[in-house]
């Protein structure tokens, strides 16, 4: 178990800069989570700590050693790769026990250690089988067991379950999520798939073209997004953005456009006082809007006129996808609507979670004490 620290990393790749300078804590026992869309330096960040990767500038600290020119294999790390990297002609058994044999382990000791990892992670049924006989998700437990026999400081996965199907990811999901609880180790997990992070880790890291957008954990992520990237980037379906003015209408702070006003409450009123009169984007996720005829008027209280395109029903949930003026958005109301195709409706809003973000993308942050 170990605490890991990036002061000042970068790297490069000649003039393209993969990933621009920034510093990171991460505690002894975090769950963390490098996410982004593909080529945002969160692999390369990743290798950097493992130590496949030579760093440009800044150091990385394991502890308390300094590890820019320990070799991989003695910095106490263990790496789970995408593509899982099992040896075809060895069992499942062989398979764990390799590195340990590698280190010139005792038997004694190797045999325990693979026993233990196997009953961890319910694979001892498998373990005289090789890999061309265990399913995606067989050979994925068998790679992270390979990881645990070690008993490293730090666990590295690099999108460990992109070459599962979704109900695997699951399972998956589920199974990581435990280990840590179990294990009580430090993991540094990266992956583009936002549902990932938000259901195991404890701490995200948000990159985007090699620089940190955020580091909070999952929720203040979701609830107080630090630009409008992530907060597009965080829920599914994601934030809805509308082109918006702030202006005065009959002695109140609108928010306004074409097809809608949304009167500002009062509280908010004094942090939007310097945008009059400027034009914004306002965000609105699809889970904070609802069919007027089934919100509660204690928290929706402004609305919208929205013309319907299509409606998607899921049982728990209808999906909506509506039109505001110039404006497609997606929302997600109570399954009692009974909304059609082509209807005209009114879409009511909950103000207290709207966000607003100047024509730079910063959040402007009036929504809560918390954005304030």
């Amino acid at each position: 178990m170990a605490k890991v620290s990036l002061k000042n990393v970068c790297k490069s790749f000649g003039s393209v800069e993969a990933v621009s300078c920034f510093d990171l804590d991460i505690d002894d026992k975090e769950f963390l989570v490098l996410l982004g869309p593909s080529g945002c330096g969160k692999s390369t960040t990743l290798r950097m700590i493992a130590g496949l990767e030579e760093l440009t500038d800044g150091d990385i600290f394991i502890g308390d050693r300094k590890v820019n020119d320990v070799a991989p294999r003695d910095r106490d790390i263990a790496m789970v790769f995408q593509d899982y990297a099992l040896y075809p002609h060895m069992t499942v058994r062989q398979n764990l026990g390799f590195s340990l044999k590698m280190a010139k382990m005792p038997k004694d000791e190797i045999k325990t250690r693979v026993d233990d990892s196997a009953a961890i992670l319910g694979i001892e049924d498998l373990l005289d089988r090789k890999p061309r006989e265990l399913s995606g998700g067989q050979r994925q437990r068998v790679a992270v067991g390979r990881a645990i026999v070690r008993k490293p400081a730090v666990f590295l996965f690099d999108e460990p379950l992109s070459n599962l199907d979704a109900k695997l990811r699951g399972q998956m999901r589920a199974e990581l999520s435990r280990l840590h609880k179990r294990l009580e180790t430090t993991m540094i997990y990266v992956t583009h798939d936002q549902v990932e992070a938000m259901t195991m880790g404890t701490m995200i890291v948000i990159m985007k073209d090699g620089l940190v957008q955020q580091v909070a954990p999952p929720m203040e992520i979701y609830e107080y997004p630090a630009n409008r990237f992530v907060a597009g980037f965080i829920g599914n379906p994601g934030m809805n953005f509308m082109p918006a003015e702030i202006a005065e209408s009959e002695g109140a702070l609108v928010i306004r456009s074409d097809g809608y006003s949304l009167e500002v409450p009062e509280a908010k009123r004094p942090f939007l006082e310097k945008w009059r009169g400027k034009d914004v984007s306002l965000g609105i996720r699809p889970e904070h809007m609802e069919d007027k005829a089934f919100a509660n008027p204690d928290d929706f209280k402004g609305s919208m006129t929205a013309k319907l395109d299509v409606v998607e029903t899921l049982g728990a949930e209808i999906q909506l996808n509506v039109m505001v003026g110039e404006s497609s958005l997606v929302a997600r109301v109570d399954p009692r609507s009974r909304v059609r195709v082509d209807d005209t409706m009114e879409l009511a809003v909950n103000l207290d979670k709207i966000h607003l973000f100047a024509n730079d993308g910063e959040q402007m942050r009036i929504a809560t004490e918390k954005r304030l």
